[in-house]
């Protein structure tokens, strides 16, 4: 039994666009199959992280016989949550806690690096592709104060308004607004589902917006979005955040493991650093779960049965 596996209190999950998930915090997977104790997922609060999180989870179940639990958690929360032992793994990181990162990593060594999901991300600022087609120089940042009054809306007053992203993620951009001198404003969407809900009501009706955005998406399917040129990410252009004045990197998104969990969570273990997918594979996923309303299990299920030839690689070699 690994040492924080001594902690048995209950979190509760909070809601997320499918609803509600329990996180039992008993022992992780002490047996080969991981089938006498459960494994602890962290479940990040879009819905690609979703995906992963219903993929991994079924085929744990169906393929190791192995208990499964889920909490979601904000990228804070749940690196928290695994160097704490109350989780065993967050299968996406877009590296939105880089402190906790080299505390728990570096100086604790309580999470460890579970390797790439397989999917790259890259954040930015977007407007749609029918008001860039009609005003084609507003792909530079430096023309965004020029079409200001467009994006107006009565929550931002005199300024553009700029869509914002969920508190929990990855963001910087109060700080890039501000940094650049921009005549915008940012309004807050609350979660994910808020935000792709007014985008889809301003894409509808063929409204002007800009807002953070980022792929994988699931809705890019579904949408034409045409990508702000903002000032070139470098290494170090974040530090500190407060005098950022650059856009966002393009990341390998990563896996990471409660450190424990990695040494001795047997083979559920060994299937997570497996577990390697692509953007194409997370999309359709999330898009059976937010596009089409469908069960995560369900969605998972449908993915699961067309693509053998994938998952089978995840499962530890006997």
């Amino acid at each position: 039994m690994y040492r924080n596996a001594r902690i048995r209190n209950s979190l509760v999950a909070g809601a997320g666009v499918a609803g509600m998930l329990a996180l039992s915090a008993c022992g992780a997977a002490e047996t080969e199959s991981g089938g006498g104790d459960t494994v602890r997922l962290a479940q990040p609060t879009w819905v690609g992280a979703q995906a992963n999180v219903a993929v991994a989870k079924k085929l744990l179940e169906d393929e190791l016989d192995a208990k499964v639990k889920v909490q979601q958690l904000g990228e804070p929360a749940a690196w928290d949550a695994l160097n704490s032992g109350k989780a065993d793994a967050i299968l996406e990181d877009w590296g939105g806690v880089p402190k906790k990162e080299k505390l728990y990593i570096e100086d604790k060594k309580t999470v460890v690096k579970g390797g790439n999901l397989g999917v790259k991300g890259h954040i930015g600022w977007f407007v749609p592709k029918y008001y860039a087609d009609k005003h084609p120089d507003i792909t530079d940042w430096k023309n965004l104060n020029k079409y200001a009054k467009d994006f107006k809306t009565s929550e931002s007053g005199d300024k553009g308004q700029f869509l914002g992203a969920a508190p929990s993620y990855t963001t910087h951009d109060k700080h890039l607004i501000k940094n650049l001198d921009l005549d915008f404003k940012i309004l807050p969407t609350g979660n994910e589902a808020a935000q792709l809900k007014e985008i889809e009501r301003l894409y509808k009706a063929k409204e002007p917006f800009l807002s953070y955005w980022w792929d994988p998406q699931w809705m890019n399917a579904e949408i034409d979005m045409v990508e702000i040129k903002l000032p070139a990410y470098e290494e170090g252009c974040l530090e500190p955040v407060e005098k950022a004045e650059c856009g966002y990197d393009t990341l390998d998104l990563q896996k990471y493991f409660n450190a424990d969990f990695a040494d001795e969570g047997g083979d559920a273990a060994k299937f997570l650093k497996n577990f390697e997918w692509t953007t194409e594979d997370q999309n359709k996923v999330a898009q059976m779960i937010a596009g089409k309303d469908m069960d995560p299990d369900e969605a998972a299920a449908e993915w699961i049965k067309g693509n053998k030839s994938v998952w089978e690689k995840w499962l530890p070699k006997k």
